[in-house]
């Protein structure tokens, strides 16, 4: 019995240690970011697109980078969802849950949710220069859906499988069909689930930068067409840093800022509906 208190005491510090350690890493690099991020942080930074010797320590603003991060990261997470979502309902509607077909596709998507972002950076660079392809919008858009994928896929995968087995032989004995037991049945019991599984790819994508840097190129201005190559933040954060010049390299503590309070917007919106998912339980 002494054994076992000693063993359970044990644990319970390690654990509280562990805990500690963790919350001041975080609260150290979010310390870190605040203090150099405000002090070189400007109006301008978020109203205007770089000026002519922005990358010197003459005026302007990231304006590009921050709207070429929401093109990219939405529109890869809006086409990311649209491919994701049916093959979800394949999944857990037109096969069993715990089919062998499905344990494969769940096995190939938690192998490529594991592949590192610059893979998929390669890969874009190598089908672009096959079809003789310019780094664009498009471009990174496509491969950054690609690097998100098995995200949405296992999130909404996850939730979809809390779904009571019974509610979908209720529905087919209603006379519905598996198509709309998918889509109006199971998608209505898991809609919380799926936004929050949407916001944490969408978190995912704004703040990659290996998989843009070869597909989406990089651009001093706004793009206003998907053959446009378009700036993205973390790519931004990366040449400032890389610069010799010290003015430079502290805006990119304020881009890193942005990049950050972007982030933990979308990871509390991400939490509040995961509570509001808890609700939804049957």
């Amino acid at each position: 019995m002494k054994r076992k208190v000693i063993e359970e005491k044990f644990f319970l510090v390690l654990m509280i240690i562990s805990a500690t350690l963790i919350v001041s890493i975080i609260v150290l690099i979010l310390t870190s970011i605040i203090i150099k991020g405000f002090s070189s942080f400007n109006l301008a930074m978020v109203s205007q697109t770089p000026k002519g010797g922005y990358y010197l320590g003459k005026e302007g603003g990231i304006l590009n980078a921050i709207i070429g991060s929401f093109y990219i990261a939405g529109g890869a997470t809006a086409l990311a969802t649209a491919l994701g979502i049916p093959v979800v309902m394949l999944m857990n509607v037109y096969l069993k849950a715990d089919s062998k077909v499905s344990a494969v596709l769940r096995l190939c998507f938690d192998v490529l949710w594991g592949v590192p972002s610059i893979v998929y950076g390669a890969f874009g660079f190598t089908l672009m220069i096959f079809f003789g392809l310019k780094a664009s919008l498009i471009a990174g858009i496509i491969v950054v859906s690609i690097l998100i994928l098995p995200i949405i896929i296992r999130a909404i995968d996850e939730i979809s499988q809390t779904i009571p087995e019974g509610l979908f032989h209720a529905s087919l004995s209603l006379g519905a069909t598996k198509l709309e037991t998918g889509f109006k049945v199971n998608a209505k019991q898991i809609l919380p689930g799926i936004l929050t599984a949407v916001l944490m790819a969408f978190g995912r994508a704004i703040g990659d930068a290996a998989s843009v840097l070869f597909t989406a190129g990089y651009s001093d201005s706004i793009p206003t067409s998907l053959t446009d190559s378009a700036a993205t933040l973390p790519l931004t954060i990366f040449f400032q840093l890389s610069s010799p010049i010290k003015e430079v390299q502290d805006r990119a503590f304020a881009a890193v800022l942005i990049l950050t309070i972007i982030v933990l917007c979308i990871s509390l919106l991400s939490r509040l509906l995961t509570n509001r998912h808890n609700k939804y339980k049957i």
